[in-house]
């Protein structure tokens, strides 16, 4: 048998290795491209090098320069220079060298004084130089509104009476249509057509260039034409159709130039060599329009078919590895798991691994400054993260959809011969409603249980208007009830607890804790302390449970966002025995409670203490089964305290127990629970660090607004794993809701608001747990009025603060950018979500701020409890 599963896994992981494999076949199939012809026209030729920059003075050696004209002689005998500044007025006469021709160019710019400098040397060099057979007076000077026509005339004249070749400017084609008075000043029209910076579809491209160049023929009939420059990126931001890839440029180009060929025409590709410094005038883009990249290879093959990643059989491999790693650790304990839940995590585990292996090859093609390295960096853990608690989240939605049967079933035990010692229920009390209290202690007085007493701990409570009555009523249902009241005391709930430990009664073998407001059902200790008959078990765990779900329907969200953790993930948690104790329908074996007490430096004890039980080589049992109910918080900012709490002592928690959990270091921790402590808690260290991901994002979306020429939006690699994450999140709820707890999909997406309306505290609750040690106990109170709309709005105004935020960038963006293209659409989609979580948390205040019917029990004061 074990052999026939191995079998069958080993064909799904084949099949499905198949499938990703083919995957990355389709996309890189071969298309078929004229191949580069022996000669062309010409190149633009801009010879700076890595870490060179003519912004900054730094330029190529003549050996360098050398070393690119010779290459660039194989293809054309003809270049096209942009300046003579500096060492690159010597490239005429190093072109002498190999029989090229040189048109030369005349940098134009605001700078009055270098433009003198560059005239000057460039009528010099072009009377000297046998190999200049044309100057250019300025590159799209006039299109950057750096010069007005008059000027340039005045620039383009002197030159034409101090020089004996012909002499034009370069300049883009609609600006030659739009000054045609430049005509009767020049010797040739020199214009540009790149049909990418026009949202013009690659497919299309070579049709638009010869368009373009019979208009200008047109145009003007009296003068020779020159495509001064034709080509198309490699790498950057899509433009409408125009997508900046290697298998573009190389179709394009190895047609375009062919094309041009055919039809006679003068053209120079821009251009030779790639270009990083340029990116800062022009975008990312501007860095790739080199046929050859900066290390002076080929960034495409000239002939033969195209392949958009001519290594992808090597990425194919390196992602049918990653995957096999992930299903490796994923399987390691998976033999409950059903071959459906199998090919599910084969599936995830393909798509996060090519998923990741995509993203570093895509980078991998960017030219890195020490910024770009930088984010690279934090890109690359950010996906390597993601990664993680993507199969994590997928693991969890395996295991309870797709599971055989529980490996550890805690049901309830009924036999009239069950273990039953004697119980210690211990009820903590701070600023607690009397009337509420004393509803919790009935429950607790109507228990079907022989031998129990109950320990009423009131500390810190100020008022004896408060706590008085409570002690009184104990004394009304007698001695099994006992009353103490203490103030000061330190420790907040665990030391309230660890307080009457003393007082328990020493023939007490189980102590028990429930919360102020939890009404027990009867059978609890009957159906529950029977699992201590295994001396192994020291820790009871019921799930919390709440009487107010249909109250109002702010707290029906909350409640059908509570269930899914304790119908969930604490029944797959049970399974390795690895489950958070809560610290109410709890009980603890009282020899393991006098060892281990309470923590006082946590605000989270239960949980703590839990994992302190776990790391002793305890054991707990979980059953699912509700066995008493407590109260929601009322109020939006009081159902976010609650979970700043809880998730500011798991980061607590973590940081305490990092060698256990970590290294499996002074403990007898197993694997499979070191797993859920660490995988549970993962999704909210992910949201702690979406909170950089939304402050770069705005940042970003800020410089696309103020200055839209110079910053291009983001890679899509960068938005694409936190989105990626989001919608697996949000599937993963309401498929898991449906399937495992049987509520239809509108309870499901109730569930999803109310948990994304979290998002944003817990992140600060992650933040603030990474960088302090503690803060103040937060308390949750329970059976508070209502308030008004404008407290609800105040409750999210952090929330509403960053949702406007990224609302106004997606606006701003889709304004700025003219005719958005599909990375624009991309980014903007992206703002829009990464708003919900803010949105839902409005809504989430919002629906708080809403009239409830009152009960009597609403009528108490307000309290505050766990």
């Amino acid at each position: 048998m074990p052999s026939r599963k191995f079998g069958l896994n080993l064909v799904m992981f084949l099949a499905i290795a198949a499938l990703f494999t083919g995957i990355w076949a389709l996309y890189n199939r071969p298309v078929t491209a004229p191949d580069w012809p022996e000669q062309i026209s010409g190149f633009s030729f801009s010879p700076f090098r890595i870490g060179q920059n003519p912004q900054q003075d730094t330029y190529p050696s003549e050996a360098q320069m050398r070393e690119d004209l010779e290459l660039l002689s194989s293809h054309t005998d003809n270049i096209r220079t942009y300046s003579v500044d500096g060492p690159l007025g010597k490239i005429p006469y190093l072109a002498e060298e190999f029989g090229l021709r040189v048109t030369l160019g005349i940098w134009i710019s605001p700078d009055l004084a270098r433009n003198e400098r560059e005239i000057t040397k460039a009528i010099e060099i072009a009377n000297d130089s046998r190999s200049v057979v044309r100057v250019v007076v300025g590159n799209e000077a006039l299109f950057r509104s750096e010069i007005t026509p008059a000027d340039l005339i005045t620039y383009i004249d002197r030159v034409r009476a101090a020089v004996k070749v012909p002499v034009t400017t370069s300049e883009q084609w609609h600006i030659w249509q739009d000054h045609p008075e430049l005509a009767q000043h020049v010797d040739l029209i020199a214009a540009h057509v790149l049909p990418y910076w026009e949202f013009v579809p690659m497919e299309d491209s070579t049709d638009f260039v010869l368009e373009r160049a019979k208009d200008m023929k047109r145009l003007f009939p009296k003068k020779p034409l020159l495509l001064s420059e034709v080509g198309w990126p490699s790498n950057g931001r899509m433009r409408g159709g125009a997508d900046a890839s290697q298998a573009d440029q190389a179709i394009y180009l190895r047609t375009l130039v062919n094309a041009l060929n055919a039809q006679g025409y003068n053209y120079f590709v821009i251009e030779a060599f790639d270009q990083p410094w340029k990116a800062s005038d022009e975008g990312a883009v501007g860095a790739y329009w080199g046929v050859y990249n900066l290390d002076r290879q080929a960034k495409f093959a000239f002939e033969g078919p195209v392949v958009a990643i001519p290594q992808w059989r090597l990425l194919a491999i390196g992602s049918v590895v990653l995957a096999l790693l992930s299903l490796a650790l994923l399987l390691i304990d998976g033999s409950a798991l059903r071959q459906r839940g199998r090919t599910f995590l084969t599936v995830v585990a393909f798509a996060g691994g090519s998923a990741l292996v995509w993203i570093g090859y895509d980078y991998s093609q960017q030219y890195s400054t020490w910024f770009s390295t930088l984010v690279g960096l934090l890109l690359g853990i950010g996906a390597f993260g993601v990664f993680i608690v993507l199969l994590t989240e997928a693991h969890e939605l395996a295991e309870t959809a797709w599971n055989q049967g529980r490996r550890r079933p805690f049901q309830p035990v009924e036999s009239d011969s069950a273990y039953r010692p004697k119980v210690s229920i211990h009820v903590p009390c701070y600023n607690e409603p009397p009337e509420m209290v004393k509803q919790t202690l009935d429950a607790l007085a109507a228990l079907d249980y022989p031998d129990y007493e109950v320990i009423i701990i009131d500390n810190n409570t100020k008022d004896p208007a408060v706590w008085e009555p409570v002690q009184a009523y104990c004394e009304v249902l007698g001695p099994r009830f006992r009353f103490f009241h203490v103030s000061p005391i330190a420790g907040f709930k665990g030391g309230a607890l660890n307080y009457i430990l003393p007082h328990t009664a020493p023939d007490a073998d189980v102590v028990a804790v429930i919360d102020a407001d939890y009404c027990v059902d009867k059978n609890w200790l009957k159906f529950m302390v029977p699992h201590f008959s295994d001396p192994q078990i020291a820790v009871v765990q019921s799930p919390q449970d709440y009487r107010d779900g249909n109250e109002n329907i702010f707290k029906k969200l909350c409640y059908a966002e509570y269930k899914g953790f304790f119908h969930i993930g604490m029944v797959t948690r049970n399974d390795r025995n690895a489950i958070i104790q809560h610290g109410t329908m709890t009980m603890i074996r009282r020899t393991v409670m006098d060892e281990l007490k309470w923590a006082d430096w946590t605000i989270c004890e239960d949980a703590e203490l839990g994992l302190r039980v776990f790391e002793k080589g305890y054991c707990a049992a979980y059953a699912n089964q509700s066995f008493g109910r407590g109260l929601m918080p009322d109020t939006f900012i009081d159902y976010k305290k609650q979970r700043f709490r809880w998730a500011y002592g798991a980061i607590q928690i973590m940081k305490g127990h990092a060698r256990s959990l970590f290294m499996g270091k002074d403990s007898e921790l197993k694997t499979g629970q070191r797993y859920h402590f660490v995988a549970g808690w993962l999704p909210w260290i992910a949201d702690g660090l979406n909170i950089f991901f939304t402050a770069g994002a705005l940042l970003w979306s800020a410089a696309m607004i103020i200055v839209p020429q110079r910053v291009d939006p983001p890679l899509m690699i960068f938005a694409i794993p936190p989105l990626a994450l989001f919608f697996f999140k949000l599937g993963k709820i309401l498929f898991l809701y449906r399937k495992a707890m049987g509520v239809d999909l509108v309870r499901a997406f109730q569930a999803a608001i109310a948990g994304l309306a979290l998002s944003h505290t817990i992140a600060k609750a992650v933040l603030y747990g990474t960088f302090t040690k503690t803060i103040p106990f937060f308390r949750t109170p329970k059976m508070a009025s209502n308030h008004g709309i404008m407290v609800a709005l105040s409750e999210a105004r952090e929330e509403v603060f960053i949702m406007l935020l990224l609302w106004g960038s997606a606006i701003g963006i889709s304004i700025v950018q003219g005719m958005p293209s599909a990375d624009v659409k991309f980014w903007v989609a992206m703002l829009l979500v990464q708003s919900l979580p803010y949105l839902a948390a409005l809504i989430m205040a919002l629906l708080s701020s809403l009239p409830a019917p009152k009960t009597s029990a609403q009528q108490a004061q307000p309290t505050a409890t766990e």
